[in-house]
This record gives structure tokens, sequence and C-alpha cells, in this order.
């Protein structure tokens, strides 16, 4: 890391304090204690990260720190937090992140592991402040709806900018969730017909016998039930645009049909004769590959190529790189404001698992994840549990040789105990260890011996007698 990040430590201990600071000789380190003068350094240096030593749980003090860590937050909400707490105040440690802390870290200091605790903040931090300037460069957005800064979507915003003046038919391909009625939109808003009706069919959501009619229109006694003259939706565009949304799914015998409309500019109504001319743009759309289906013979090739003058690519949210964190920051803000919830930032783990999930439903997916997440969220935070998404990278704490081995001795001396119906005795002997090492073991797990020997309605010896 570079030597211009700031990192403000507010820790109590001096001794500490100098450990932690030795720990970042290569960052910009301000240490103080934690006082209400820390605020005053907040607004001076506006440091990018806070590691705030927490203390410990149960003190007098610790209404006080979580108040603090409140107002940090308040004026530098883009500061990263990383709380600091003893490893007996891991209830500690889950207010903090409930308050809107970008993490938490036990002690005591392990210079490693709280190196890449503080540079992952560091990292997101930079992803942040790098978004934020692509924002205000760029201004709104090129394409209404569309967040991301990736190569690909600034292909696709160059594609429709293109495109949209002209009077080319366009042919949107994605996958489903990707937005391609969103292309649609953009294609229409920035051409010369963007004050036009723009008219949205979905060719998969209409029976074929309906679909004529909403396409063509009919006349007064065309069939059954048709009591007056209605236009179709072609007809009502005007000189707009129409959108055939899911276009692998149109029915051959509508293809046909389809197809000289396209050629001749025209249409008839169902049970009318005479050609009404037709001035709408056609911008059609689907998450099939026409290709096969024309190989299949499912889909008129002749129909295909009218369709596709200019052939516009949505990528999945997956090819975009870096563009799942900022759109889902970005829906984040939208969602809480619709709902009325505080919900102000994703911890760690979350922004872990956007960036890492695939997202086979891709911005849909995302969009739907996020709305239930706010929806759910007890705290100011999203979690990765609050995503229903699975943590990639879990905290490289719990990747820690020590931290491992702690957790296997824990779940032996358990298991032992329950083999040995809480007889301490046997559970040394099963382990091969002294009862005093085993005593030892408990003390450190904070494991009840008593409860294995009452499950077996066995005595359990004082932990005094270490003989």
């Amino acid at each position: 890391m570079s030597e211009c990040h700031t990192l403000l430590i507010l820790e109590d201990d001096p001794l500490r304090s100098e450990e932690l600071a030795a720990v970042f000789s290569d960052l910009d380190v301000t240490v103080s204690p934690v006082c209400e003068k820390a605020l005053a350094l907040v607004r001076r240096i506006e440091p990018e990260v806070v590691l705030f030593g927490l203390g410990d749980s149960g003190q007098a003090d610790e209404a006080r720190n979580l108040a603090l860590l409140r107002q940090i937050l308040s004026i530098a909400p883009a500061t990263k937090l990383i709380a600091m707490t003893g490893e007996k105040s891991r209830d500690l440690s889950v207010k903090a992140v409930g308050l809107g802390a970008t993490d938490f870290y036990h002690l005591p200091v392990n210079a490693t592991v709280l190196s890449m605790v503080v540079r992952r903040a560091l990292r997101i931090r930079e992803l942040e402040t790098e978004n934020s300037r692509l924002r205000e460069q760029t201004g709104a957005m090129t394409l209404e709806g569309f967040i991301g800064t990736s190569d690909a979507i600034r292909q696709l915003c160059r594609a429709v900018q293109k495109v949209a003046p002209t009077n080319a038919t366009v042919l949107v391909l994605g996958e489903s969730g990707t937005g391609k009625e969103l292309v649609a939109r953009a294609l229409h808003r920035l051409s010369g017909r963007a004050h036009e009706p723009f008219v949205a069919i979905n060719c998969a959501a209409i029976p074929e016998n309906l679909l004529e009619s909403e396409l063509f229109g009919y006349e007064k006694g065309a069939f059954t039930g048709a009591a007056q003259r209605t236009l179709g939706k072609l007809e009502l565009a005007g000189k707009g645009t129409v959108f055939l949304d899911e276009m692998g799914e149109m029915p051959a015998s509508l293809q046909a049909k389809l197809l000289r409309v396209v050629q001749e500019r025209t249409v008839e109504r169902i049970g009318g004769r005479t050609p009404v001319p037709l001035e709408s743009r056609l911008v059609c759309a689907t998450n099939r590959n026409l290709t096969e289906l024309i190989a299949a013979g499912r889909f008129r090739d002749d129909l295909f190529y009218r369709i596709s003058e200019v052939t516009v690519r949505i990528p999945a949210l997956r090819e975009r790189q870096g563009d799942s964190v900022l759109l889902a920051q970005w829906l984040l803000g939208q969602m809480s404001e619709r709902y009325g919830k505080t919900v102000r930032a994703f911890a760690p783990d979350a922004l872990r698992a956007v960036q890492a999930h695939q997202w086979p439903g891709n911005v849909r997916e995302l969009e739907n994840r996020i709305k239930g997440a706010v929806i759910m969220a007890e705290g100011s935070v999203v979690t990765c549990a609050d995503l229903n998404l699975h943590d990639p990278d879990a905290d490289p704490e719990h990747l820690n040789l020590r931290t491992a081995r702690q957790k296997a001795e824990a779940q032996a001396a358990r298991q032992a105990l329950a083999v040995a119906g809480g007889n301490l005795s046997r559970a040394a002997e099963f382990l091969g260890v002294t009862r005093p090492t085993l005593y030892d073991l408990l003390e450190k797990h904070h494991i009840d011996a008593a409860q294995f020997a009452r499950a077996h309605g066995s005595p359990v010896r004082s932990g005094a007698d270490r003989t």
C-alpha cells in the first residue's frame, strides 16, 4: 500500500498502540486514545480506515465507545471502521458491525491477520473512491438504469449511442435478467422518436390467437367478439418504437406475417383488406440462440436477417468485471429508500459474496436478493446471510492455523467427554493427556464438563482437583 493511505488507531492501551502502529509502518498512521478528541481528528485527517479499540464487553465505557463509533460513522460515512475487541467480547463486535463498522478483529494482535483485514478495508475504500470519481467524470450514466464502469458495459453504451439516432431495426440479445427492455428504451429515448410512444409486447406471455390481434389489430366482425375496430400495437405506436420481447418464442405462423410487415412496412388488420402504412421503428429481443432455432426449423432465417440489421448484445453480469459490487451498492440505496429502511452498507462478507457469485439470473437476481436483504435486515448493514449467499473467502482469522488447531482441540475434548459419559479421568485417557491438561483444555475452550456428566447421570469432580 502507498504511504498516502491514512489510518487512525484509537486505542487506550499505549503499549498496544505502539504495537499496532508498528504493524502499519508503511501507512500514514495517527494514534489517539478513545475519547471525544478523536472526532476532531477524524474531521481533520479524514482517515480512510479507523482501527477502533472497543475494549472488553461489560466495561462501564462500552456504551460510550459505541456512541463514539456511531458519531465517527455519522461524520465520515465513507471511512472504513474496524472494531477491535477481546476474544470474550464477540457480542460487542456484533454490536459494532450492526452500527455500521466495516469489519471486526479479535485481539490479541496477530500482525499477519490484522494486516489482511485492514488492507482489505483499504481496498474496498479505493474501489468506492474510484467508482465515485468515474461517476463524477461521466455525470449521469449513459443508459438510464445501467450502472457500471466495466469495459463490457462501456462498449454496450457506445453501441446504443451509435445506433439510436438511426432507423435501423435492432436485435437485442442477452440472457434473462440482463436488461433487454432497458436497452430498447434507451434506443427509443436517444432517438428522434423520444416524444412518440414506446410500445412493449412480450411474445411469450400472450397466447398465439391473442398475439396476432395484439400486433395487427382487427376489423369489426372479423371474429366472434370483435364488436368494433381495434388497432394493433404496431399501428398504435405511430412514429414511436415497437419493442418485441422474447422473439424466439413467436409462433411460426406469426413469423411469416411479421416478415411481410417488416418487408413492406405495412400492416393489415385481421378481417381487413386495406394495408395500413407503418412509421414505427422495430426493436426485437430474445434470450434464445436464434441460430440454433433456425437450424432446428423453429425460426425463419429470412425474418432473422430482417430484424437484425444491427445486433446489440448485452453482457451477462458475470462478464462485467467489478460492476456487481457497484450495482449492488446503488441498488442498496434505492431499496433502502423505497422501503423506508436505514440500511446503509454491506458487510465485508457480503461484498465478497456479491463479487464472487456468478449471478445466473443476472441483474434481476441481484435486485431481488438485495430487495429481500433490505426488507429482512435487522441492523444498518447487509450481511452475506441476509443475501442468502456463500462467503467464498471466510474471515482470515478462521483460516489461521492456530485457530483451526483450537477448534480441533475443542471438538476432540467434547467428543471424549461424550464417550466417557462425563468421566474426566476416562476422557483424559481417550485423549492421551493427563487430567490437569484436560482441565486446562476445558477452561480454555469454555467447556462445561458437568453437562456431559448430568446427561449420563454421573458425578463430576471439582475443577480444583488437578492431580
